[in-house]
């Protein structure tokens, strides 16, 4: 027979799941701010859950609670993330627990946020609530990979995408790319770029291709206009995009676009979490804008769509890198793979 404490842990690794499940509905809306869910279990049972929608919203402990109403006193809270223990545009989710008479929270992870970092458990023990820390801790971070890591490091967390053919080529010689990847790959793009606050792109990129990079998908499961459009930023060190010629493009037409004309990634990298609360970052540009963020180990997750095609020698390169021995070769490790339409999606980190 199963122990109580067993019996105990399966619960609560099972109504985690759920929190966890209500957290990913906020993924796409709640920028800057994390995903959040959470759930509230009386005796068993589901009285209440939410998520956290939007920046500026009640957060999802609040929605629990109002869907839970009278039955959340004596529960059990199932939430994310440590819940708040500040005032900013909403009041700190810790208080508004203890008020609901909630007798035992559960907790993925600590918010490193320096406002919040550990306050939040301490006002509920302090009201002699049972705090729980640690459960499907690993699975609620992925949802949040930017926010934690701009609060620990001040950096945002970056994404490197470009699309290849079998032989890590992207172009044609004549620069011509569309399309190598089929349109699921490229409807799959659309979910990256919905989770970054910014995207980064070069001069070179925006000269050639003239591209949007803006989200306009229907398969986010929001509308798209409720997705916060990403902050684009073009690296211009040669000041190619002189502003009588911005008129020409239209990632110029944005009067929010940021023209970035230093050598510094990691400078402008600060830049996007200290002045625009930008987290996740998308690099969506060409082999050597991608080799200056691999080169400088600035890239937490490179994202190959890889066509079942050949391009030849003569094509463009996925990256402008030369190393001269294998000691400088640039290695990674898969993390995740997955056939999308007729592509291959292939999802790597750093070793």
């Amino acid at each position: 027979m199963p122990s109580l404490d067993h019996t105990q842990d399966a619960q609560d690794r099972y109504f985690m799941m759920l929190a966890i499940e209500q957290a990913k509905l906020g993924l796409y809306t709640v920028r800057p701010n994390p995903a959040v869910g959470c759930v509230i279990v009386q005796a068993g049972q589901i009285v209440g859950q939410g998520y956290h929608p939007k920046a500026g919203r009640p957060h999802a402990e609040v929605f629990a609670l109002n869907d839970a109403k009278e039955q959340a006193a004596g529960a059990t809270a199932y939430v994310t993330l440590e819940p708040c223990s500040h005032t900013g545009r909403t009041p700190p989710c810790a208080l508004a627990l203890i008020k609901a008479g909630i007798k035992r929270v559960v907790i993925a992870g600590l918010d490193p946020n320096p406002q919040v970092a550990g306050r939040g458990v301490s006002l509920l023990e302090q009201a002699d609530i049972e705090v729980k820390v640690g459960v499907f801790t690993e699975q609620a971070e992925a949802l949040n990979l930017g926010f934690l890591k701009a609060m620990r490091t001040q950096m945002p967390f970056v994404r490197l995408k470009i699309a290849t053919s079998l032989d890590g080529r992207t172009a044609m010689a004549t620069g011509e790319s569309k399309w190598i990847t089929g349109s699921a790959a490229r409807a799959d793009v659309q979910k990256l770029r919905a989770l970054s606050g910014a995207i980064i792109t070069g001069s070179e990129t925006v000269i050639k291709d003239n591209p949007q990079l803006n989200v306009r998908s229907n398969q986010l499961g929001v509308p798209s206009e409720q997705v916060p459009a990403p902050v684009i930023v073009i690296l211009d060190r040669r000041e190619r995009l002189t502003h009588d010629l911005r008129s020409d493009y239209k990632l110029c037409q944005c009067v929010d676009t940021v023209y970035w004309r230093r050598d510094n990634l990691i400078e402008l990298l600060k830049y996007l979490v200290s002045e625009h609360h930008c987290y996740d970052v998308l690099v969506e540009a060409g082999a050597n804008v991608a080799a200056s963020f691999l080169e400088q180990q600035l890239v937490d997750e490179l994202i190959v769509y890889q066509a079942p095609c050949i391009l030849g020698t003569k094509s463009r390169p996925m990256i402008d890198s030369n190393p001269i021995s294998l000691a400088q070769q640039l290695r990674f490790e898969y993390h995740n793979f997955e056939k999308i339409g007729s592509d291959l999606k292939l999802t790597l980190r750093p070793t």
